[in-house]
């Protein structure tokens, strides 16, 4: 199986009058054009994670997020593009919304779990599909070793060089990716992780166990908003202004409050004046439609 996507993620300069008194230029890599639907670092996750169940013969993809999982729709889209058959397990009780209908659509079964139950994932995994042969373990989000493989990739496909690169957290795969990638090619570039989880410190441990050697990088967590999927209105004000003043749609779990970090960190002079800064949208934007009534436009 042919396991191969074209990668569309052109480099967007940001204009911005902040931007232009401190002396900064901003630039934002749009991996939200990659896929419609297996969009972002969503893409980059699965890449080696599908090349892998492809080589093992492996059929059926298992893998688990919430209601409004980003990753689900994913690997939805990714399965039904390359020939799995898909299972989703979700945390909490059953409902529908415009993800899992897409979910649904693109062929995926839906499997609702309790909270407690979905803490034990690999148990989940064993109950449901221990003896289905052709099913394939996938975590939460793409976590693992592939993923940040596949991550690592956005750094080969940078055609300028940087001061600093932020990226949103959620499960580290995508931070650890790039800052190997950074590695790799010997870059100097300071890598900026925004966790989107309050108490978020416990995000080091989950990059730095998928680094290929340690390094040093900055770890902002005070850009959370009260917790994963917590936004309030001055998020959601920032978010109208930035996509009404750029043309650049982003959603408020991850991007939004990683491009919120840096105009606030830009605003507190914390940038060296002349630095270049580049943004990693990492997709999502289906998120967005769980979330518009969080919005007053």
């Amino acid at each position: 199986m042919n396991i191969g996507l074209e990668i569309y993620s052109p480099v967007h300069q940001i204009t911005n009058k902040l931007f232009d008194e401190q002396g900064l230029s901003v630039f934002i890599k749009r991996d939200d054009l990659i896929h419609p639907l297996i969009s972002g670092n969503k893409w980059r996750k699965l890449k080696y994670i599908l090349k892998r169940a492809s080589a093992e013969n492996k059929k059926h993809l298992v893998t688990f997020g919430g209601a409004y999982s980003n990753h689900l729709l994913a690997t939805a889209a990714a399965a039904a593009k390359f020939g799995f058959k898909s299972t989703g397990i979700v945390r909490g009780e059953q409902i529908t919304n415009d993800t899992l209908f897409l979910c649904n659509l693109h062929g995926m079964k839906l499997i609702f779990v309790d909270r407690e139950s979905y803490r034990h994932k690999e148990e989940l995994f064993d109950k449901y599909f221990g003896i289905d042969a052709d099913a394939f373990f996938v975590d939460e989000g793409g976590a693992s070793f592939e993923g940040a493989k596949g991550c690592a990739e956005l750094v080969d496909e940078l055609t300028e060089s940087y001061d600093h690169i932020f990226c949103a957290c959620g499960t580290g795969t995508t931070a650890a990716g790039i800052i190997n990638g950074l590695q790799t090619h010997q870059l100097t570039t300071q890598f900026n992780a925004i966790p989107v989880f309050k108490n978020g410190e416990f995000m080091r441990d989950e990059i730095n166990q998928y680094l290929l050697r340690p390094t040093n990088y900055n770890l902002y967590t005070d850009y959370h908003f009260g917790g994963y999927a917590k936004i309030n209105d001055k998020l959601t004000g920032f978010i109208k202004t930035f996509v009404t003043d750029t043309g650049i749609l982003i959603e408020p779990v991850y991007t939004g409050k990683m491009l919120y970090a840096i105009y606030d960190l830009a605003a507190k002079s914390h940038f060296k004046s002349g630095s270049k800064i580049l943004a990693i949208h990492t997709g999502g934007l289906i998120g967005l439609l769980g979330m518009k009534d969080k919005f007053q436009l």
